[in-house]
């Protein structure tokens, strides 16, 4: 399992951050003067979806490498550029793994990482649920300042029995310009084809969850999945799958269709006006 790939998760749903406002400015449905206020806090929202997808493809890979025969080694390699030092303390069934982006930062993904995250979970090959627990120490994401302590629960078979992953969104972040935002929520990944295979490319994920942005000035934007996500690796979007949207001036479900790869979704709002959206 290359978790990697899931980076491309939720892009879809940030590049409709911007084209869902300027839909909404041509039907009058965002009041005038707090557009400037709506534009600066979607680019945040935006900012914070990456830097989520980021943070749980950084700590799922950590752990999927630890758990495949490195085990008790100081070090190990992996896909992460060589500025990243990764470090593992195994003492019986305890395991401690630091990520060290280092002072100056490491480019990876095209995102500018700087400082640590702390992992550290119990062992235990036979038993059904792991929880990993990660901490973030003097962690910067693109220059923006992320104080977070989660947890990611792994299930090796869900109730569907498929493995899965659960990961906590609780964060605050604060701008270099000093603007802060705080995030919470939950995102679950469930592997629905392709586990075992032996091949990367016949892997299908549906995505679940819900997660908000809340905004100093009392703004607060909501998310929830009301249709399951379908992520199929052989597509960059989402094949279907429905987002229930609620922002401080409008509200919607962003719907990405019923199966085929294309960069084509549909936003509706609550008042029954609907607009195409190209994810391109």
């Amino acid at each position: 399992m290359k978790t990697n790939h899931f980076k491309n998760l939720l892009i879809p749903l940030l590049v409709l951050n911007v084209l869902v406002f300027n839909a909404c400015s041509d039907e009058e449905l965002i009041v005038e003067n707090n557009s400037v206020d709506d534009v600066t806090e979607m680019s945040r929202a935006a900012e914070m979806d990456a830097m989520d997808v980021a943070l749980g493809d950084l700590v799922v890979n950590a752990f999927e490498e630890q758990e495949r025969g490195v085990l008790g080694r100081s070090s190990y390699n992996n896909n992460l550029p060589e500025c990243v030092v990764i470090t593992a303390v195994v003492e019986q069934n305890s395991v401690e793994v630091n990520i060290d982006f280092g002072t100056e930062g490491c480019l990876v993904n095209g995102n500018l990482i700087r400082g640590q995250i702390e992992i550290s979970y119990t062992r235990n090959p036979e038993a059904m649920q792991m929880l990993i627990n990660y901490n973030l120490v003097d962690f910067y994401f693109n220059n923006k300042n992320v104080a977070a302590t989660r947890t990611i629960l792994r299930e090796r078979f869900n109730e569907n029995g498929n493995p899965q992953f659960t990961h906590s969104l609780d964060v605050t972040v604060t701008w270099p310009n000093g603007l802060q935002a705080s995030r919470s929520g939950e995102k679950v990944r469930e592997w629905i084809e392709g586990f075992g295979s032996g091949t990367f490319n016949d892997n299908v994920f549906l995505i679940t969850g819900f997660w908000n942005a809340s905004f100093v000035n009392g703004n607060e934007h909501n998310y929830e999945v009301i249709e399951a996500l379908r992520r199929e690796i052989g597509c960059l979007y989402f094949v279907s799958g429905a987002v229930e949207v609620t922002r401080t001036n409008f509200a919607g479900v962003l719907d990405y269709g019923d199966g085929d790869c294309d960069a084509l979704a549909t936003f509706t709002f609550n008042n029954g006006v609907e607009i195409p959206i190209n994810l391109d």
